[in-house]
Order: C-alpha cells, then sequence, then structure tokens
C-alpha cells in the first residue's frame, strides 16, 4: 500500500491509505449557548464594541457567598487578595459581601490607593518588598505603622528597622515562612528563631507568619504536600512560642490562597486564610476543590474580520489540505485586540491560529464552518489569571440583570 504526505505549514503529516496512523480532528465548533448570546446583546445596548473585561454580579455573588460560607463554618478570617482584584468597587463589593477588613497587599503603590479608601483596614503585605518602598510609604502616608510587612531575611529585617528607627515609626513585621512551595522566606527553624531574636533587640512588633501554599493540588500526592506544609508550618509556630511569644494563636498566622483555602478550612494550624482570585475564578483555578465556583470574568471583543476559507500567507496552495485535514481551521476570524492571558470559550470551537502566531493588534482565531460568526460580532474568552489582566481594558463592565448595569474604574496600573 502506498504512503502518502501532506505538508502542512512546512512541517510533513505522514498518511496512510486506509487513515488509520492518525486521528482526524474532529470538527467542533457552534454558536453561542443562551448566556453568551444575552451577553452579548446587553454589551451591544451598552455601546461596547471593544475589548471589554466583563464581570458578572450574579456569578461573583454567588462565588463570594460559597467562599464565605466555608471560611465562616471553619471559624477562619478572610483576608481579601487586593492584586487579584484591582477595582475599588470590587474589592469593596467582596469586603462587604464576606464581612472582612483584612486585605492582603503586594505593591507599595496599591498600597497607597487603598489606605485611603480602607484607613481602617487591616494590612499584610504579601510579598517582601525593597526597604526604599517601606520608606516610600512612611513618607507619603504616614500610614506604614498599620501595615505588617513582610520580612523573608535577616538582612531585609536589619534594613526596616533601621528606616523605621530613622522615622520613629513602630515597625510591623511578619515572618515568611517556607512551607513547600522554595519561593524564599524562612525555611530553617533556627534561622527564624535567630531572626526573632534580632526583631525582639530592635523594638519590631512580631505580627506573626505568612506561609503560602500554593503548590499543594500540583505535587504528585497533594495529601503528602498538605501534611509537609502543615507540618512546616507548625513547626514554625512553635519557634514563636518558644521565643517569646507565648501566645501565637493572638498573632496573624496567614495561610492559603484560592488553590488551598478549602483544605485550610477542613482544618489547619494557620488562624486566618488568604483568597482573591477565587471570587473571580479564572482558567487557572479549575481545581477540585473549587468546582461549585463560577467562572464570572470573561474577555469580550468584537470580530473585525471574517473569512470564509482562511488562507494561510505564503503558501496559500496548501490552503486548502490543511482545511481538509482540520476541518477546526476552514474559517478565520480577526479580532479586536489580543495576545491577552486567556482562552477563547465562546462560541466553541475556536482556537488561535498556530500558524499565524500571536497578535496583541488583530489576533487570528480559526474555526470550522459550523462557526457562523460576521463581523461585529462578539466572542468570548475566559481569562487564565486576574491581577495584572484585569488593568488592560480601562473600566471593567458589570453584567447584572441580563444588562451591563454600571462600570468600575480599576486601580492605576502597578506590578
Amino acid at each position: 500500500m502506498k504512503r502518502r504526505s501532506l505538508i502542512l505549514g512546512g512541517g510533513a503529516l505522514a498518511l496512510t491509505g486506509i487513515g488509520t496512523m492518525l486521528a482526524r480532528p474532529a470538527e467542533r465548533g457552534g454558536m453561542h449557548e443562551a448566556y453568551f448570546a444575552g451577553l452579548s446583546a446587553a454589551l451591544k445596548r451598552a455601546g461596547l464594541m471593544r475589548p471589554t473585561l466583563v464581570i458578572d454580579h450574579e456569578r461573583l455573588a454567588a462565588n463570594a457567598s460559597a467562599i464565605r460560607t466555608s471560611t465562616a463554618a471553619a471559624g477562619l478570617p478572610l483576608r481579601v487578595v487586593a492584586k487579584s482584584l484591582p477595582a475599588p468597587r470590587l474589592l469593596a463589593a467582596i469586603m462587604d459581601h464576606v464581612s472582612t477588613n483584612r486585605l492582603m497587599v503586594f505593591s507599595a503603590d496599591m498600597l497607597l490607593q487603598l489606605l485611603p479608601l480602607h484607613p481602617g483596614a487591616e494590612y499584610l503585605m504579601g510579598k517582601p518588598l525593597p526597604v526604599s518602598e517601606f520608606i516610600r510609604v512612611a513618607d507619603k502616608s504616614g500610614a506604614a505603622a498599620q501595615v505588617q510587612w513582610l520580612i523573608d531575611t535577616p538582612e531585609r529585617l536589619a534594613q526596616y528597622a533601621e528606616a523605621a528607627t530613622a522615622r520613629r515609626i513602630m515597625l510591623r513585621a511578619s515572618f515568611e515562612i517556607d512551607v513547600g512551595l522554595h519561593r524564599g522566606g524562612f525555611a530553617d527553624p533556627q534561622a527564624l528563631a535567630a531572626a526573632l531574636r534580632q526583631a525582639q533587640a530592635a523594638g519590631v512588633q512580631v505580627g506573626g507568619l505568612m506561609g503560602y501554599d500554593p503548590h499543594v493540588p500540583k505535587m504528585p500526592s497533594a495529601n503528602r504536600a498538605w501534611a509537609a506544609a502543615q507540618s512546616a508550618y507548625g513547626t514554625m509556630i512553635e519557634v514563636l512560642r518558644t521565643g517569646g511569644l507565648t501566645d501565637p494563636a493572638a498573632l496573624t498566622l496567614n495561610g492559603a490562597g484560592s488553590p488551598t483555602f478549602r483544605r485550610h478550612c477542613a482544618g489547619t494550624v494557620a488562624n486566618e486564610v488568604s483568597v482573591g482570585s477565587a471570587f473571580v475564578k479564572p482558567g487557572d483555578f479549575d481545581y477540585p476543590d473549587l468546582a461549585d465556583l463560577l467562572p464570572a470574568a470573561f474577555i469580550a471583543t468584537p470580530v473585525i474580520k471574517a473569512s470564509a476559507d482562511q488562507a494561510l500567507p505564503g503558501v496559500e496552495a496548501l490552503s486548502g489540505a490543511m482545511h481538509w485535514w482540520d476541518r477546526n481551521t476552514q474559517r478565520g476570524f480577526f479580532i479586536h485586540g489580543g495576545h491577552w492571558l486567556a482562552k477563547p470559550v465562546s462560541p466553541p470551537g475556536l482556537e488561535y491560529a498556530k500558524l499565524f502566531g500571536r497578535s496583541s493588534n488583530q489576533e487570528l482565531l480559526t474555526g470550522s464552518k459550523l462557526v457562523q460568526l460576521k463581523p461585529d460580532d462578539h466572542v468570548f474568552l475566559r481569562p487564565d489569571q486576574s491581577e495584572a489582566l484585569f488593568l488592560q481594558f480601562g473600566d471593567i463592565a458589570v453584567y447584572d440583570g441580563g444588562a451591563i448595569a454600571e462600570t468600575w474604574p480599576t486601580l492605576p496600573v502597578s506590578a
């Protein structure tokens, strides 16, 4: 039996005469289901025919209720992660819904923006910053003493203590501990004990510990990784106790994150949990423990151009062969913008064009003839994350009751 070769985009796919060596991709595609059709209609009525970040208020509220139910049942205070929800009204709505004034912040810029909005909040930094950023907050806001600053090394502790002493302000320090992620922080009990003595000698107020454990559900044995993380955290709590802080439970013993907060709710050595992305559930947070939560944020953008038979530049003669082999490349849709950390979700069957590559100007999505989009129809993508992506679109459109009910300005861009 003769062997035939089909050249696709510079690569060779060898096909046997009976076509059993390689499976031809199944044809996929369709049009918007009712939910996205309704969302598209609402966006058109609001005149939003540009790349837009949309939050579904009903889904957001349902997620917040589910998260609050879990943490309240466990008796764990909830700290909201500001970087994952970087819009003042979004952040305020969640804080109100889950009844918390605890915030985790990751940059001096965002801290300076939030301090006037939430002057009574309890702030914990989520990453250690250069001492110059501590100084900037202290000199600009006068509120550095109400923040627990994250300390990961003896050198940083010395720098912060010196800067605080020079300004005659109390330094509140929480120690970052390594519970298995290996991204830094104190991993050795003796090292933490030495840092504790250093802080006490410098007149630094010890706020507690922060141990982040998002690696747990990604490990070959999540249960083993969880047990190890809890054991490591428990050892560090004992360091505080033997170091003179006889009641560590009165301190901030922060743990979790969206991937693991439900494990903490089932039993933990920490005494509070942090949650951010789970409220809007981007694509990177499709964990079994979050299965009850709904995606609540989407990117909506209009189709600029649509082709019935998308040609390949430079190798146009091969386009027909490619379309025959993979029917999901038949049609091309150039959208307004692109190259976001996101994946197409509606209409079904759309995918990024591998041969064209990514584009932030007019991204090409391909689909089969079952996808009957035309110019000015919407495409919806689900963000992989929130964080920086939420800051790329201007005001957030809030979808509620079948309409775009309002818009929420975002915070200024910061890392």
